[in-house]
């Protein structure tokens, strides 16, 4: 006899709205992957398929394709008879994440301020404005979400369309943990400021100050990922 699998509350925050989307595969598969950016869905998490096929009123298989293809892409793990899981990492494995998001960055830059543009600028300051903002007043979702907008409007216009793709599957490998979370006030300002360093030198198209600001702010992303606590849900053995 199966055995039910827990309820998940995240469920019923999935839009079905299908405009744009093309197919409900499509839109369950932009959900999901919306809730563990999010950290709604924390690593370890069981994914319900049940209640998900449910939610959007049609049989497992477009729920199943959707989370094979979060499978393929290192969001969701799959188990025989153990159902699906959102993925969870070592901590080995997520300082290893972090060095290849800084070689893909670095690598980004150099060409990036070689094509930025004033609406390339005008996109890293807006990006990084509301990340300041929500550092001000407590919001780690949104700190989350705005810092990685600040990162992507600074290698984005490198116009490298696999090296991007890359570095974003690093990023959402390692998002659903939200290191930000565990980092001390101390921590999280030199971060802003590390960002603050890294605008002036790419409006200032001066790459080695960029490369640099760069460096230091992986260095002190290392930092938060060596102190994140060994929690079951986020780092199994």
């Amino acid at each position: 006899m199966r055995m039910p699998r827990p309820s998940a509350a995240w469920v019923g925050t999935l839009s079905t709205d299908s405009r744009g989307c093309g197919s409900v595969r499509e839109v369950i598969l932009r959900e999901v992957k919306r809730v563990i950016l999010d950290g709604a869905a924390p690593p370890g998490s069981p994914i319900p398929v049940d209640e998900v096929a449910a939610h959007y009123q049609v049989s497992r298989i477009p729920v199943r394709e959707a989370l094979m293809s979060l499978v393929g892409e290192g969001l969701v793990v799959h188990r025989a008879r153990g159902g699906y899981t959102v993925a969870a990492l070592t901590p080995a494995e997520m300082r290893e994440f972090y060095v290849v998001r800084e070689v893909l960055e670095a690598a980004a830059l150099t060409a990036a301020v070689r094509r930025a543009t004033a609406e390339d600028d005008a996109r890293a300051l807006a990006a990084h404005e509301a990340m300041a903002r929500a550092v001000e007043t407590g919001d780690s979702r949104g700190h989350h979400r705005e810092s990685r907008r600040f990162h992507l409007a600074l290698v984005c216009p490198a116009g490298m369309a696999r090296l991007e793709h890359m570095y974003v599957s690093a990023w959402n490998v390692t998002e659903p943990v939200r290191p930000m979370d565990y980092a001390s006030r101390d921590a999280v300002e030199a971060l802003v400021t590390d960002h603050e360093r890294m605008l002036r030198a790419f409006v200032a198209r001066d790459v080695a100050a960029l490369l640099a600001a760069s460096r230091a702010h992986h260095s002190r992303l290392q930092t938060v990922v060596a102190a994140l606590p060994d929690e079951a849900a986020r780092f199994p053995a």
